[in-house]
């Protein structure tokens, strides 16, 4: 792998996964979404109650309404970059419920070793995985239902292994006489067994709230995430935005309290929600903010999608828009097995 591919791969890690800041934690890979219904709606949705891609990001949302559903993700990102998961939900009875299982893997590619004076030493491999299993119950006499997933984690780099352990836990308002659902998630509470040098690492945590509300007249439903909340402050100076005076002293962008505040906001919109043939917009703030260079349009923070049903097969396709040198398209394919 050539090195400035390999820079564009740190770029796109430290910068586009929204659970902390960049190099604070390990399995980053965790909250990378696989989804492209929920890629095109801004990467952070968290109530779409009949997706069998959901119950990965929210536990909460396992129900009989995506019983024995299947469905395979695919995306390739930069330089060879290859993430994708499958998912498989089975309701066991009326009284027992629905459980949820799924499989998410990131494959770096091949990359190029070297030692401390930049001989290079070989190819070498990298890769993350996480098996998953949840399951959500009905709060008695109320609209609330609680979920939560328990996940085993393994990443690889060169002959350095690494395992850990770690569960989702959220919690959902939903009622189907109600247009709206809100959501509140905590993912990847855990911790390392084995680290990669001895030292135990931190995990993603990520804390957010969401909700979605359908239009009464119009075929149009928005979606509206506050994610990041265990971690106000999660601002980065775009280097992009840095300038310097004749002696060269450099100053570094400001972010105010309304800049930070806005980089916790991911918003989407879904046209046709229960059509077979769905059109899909989303925003990602930070993204948008991080990305951004100056004097030129990235369209950093931009994605959109359709979805496409027919019989018991749904095609989704979502187009994520990083920089003006990096996008990424992911593929999702839902198979209905009660369908024929």
């Amino acid at each position: 792998m050539k090195l400035y591919k390999f820079s564009l791969i740190l770029l796109f890690i430290s910068t586009s996964i929204n659970a902390q800041v960049g190099g604070e934690s390990v399995y980053q890979f965790l909250n990378l979404s696989t989804s492209a219904r929920q890629i095109a709606l801004g990467g952070d949705v968290f109530t779409l109650l009949d997706d069998v891609n959901q119950p990965i990001w929210n536990p909460s949302v396992i129900n009989e309404n995506i019983d024995n559903k299947f469905s395979v993700n695919y995306s390739s990102y930069l330089a060879g970059i290859n993430v994708g998961s499958i998912s498989y939900a089975k309701t066991i009875s009326r009284r027992t419920g629905t459980i949820h299982g799924s499989i998410k893997y990131l494959n770096y590619g091949s990359l190029v070793g070297a030692d401390e004076d930049g001989n290079e030493t070989g190819n070498f491999g990298a890769s993350d995985i996480a098996i998953s299993v949840g399951y959500a119950f009905n709060l008695p006499w109320t609209n609330l239902y609680m979920g939560s997933n328990l996940k085993l984690i393994n990443s690889n780099i060169s002959n350095y292994t690494s395992y850990g352990v770690a569960a989702d836990f959220a919690i959902l308002y939903y009622s189907p006489y109600k247009p709206f659902s809100l959501t509140l998630v905590a993912r990847n509470v855990g911790t390392q067994i084995k680290s990669f040098n001895g030292k135990i690492e931190k995990l993603p945590l990520k804390i957010a709230v969401a909700g979605s509300y359908k239009l009464e007249h119009v075929p149009l439903k928005w979606h509206f995430t506050i994610d990041n909340l265990q971690q106000w402050d999660v601002s980065v100076a775009n280097p992009s935005e840095q300038t310097s005076d004749l002696e060269g002293n450099v100053t570094e962008e400001k972010i105010g309290f309304l800049g930070n505040t806005f980089r916790h906001i991911v918003v989407g919109a879904e046209l046709f929600p229960e059509s077979a043939i769905n059109l899909r917009v989303g925003y990602n703030f930070r993204r948008a903010a991080e990305l951004k260079l100056q004097n030129a349009r990235t369209f950093s923070g931009i994605s959109f999608g359709f979805g496409i049903k027919m019989n018991k097969f749904k095609f989704n396709y979502a187009y994520s828009k990083f920089h003006s040198a990096a996008n990424a398209s992911t593929f999702s394919l839902e198979i209905d097995l009660y369908r024929r």
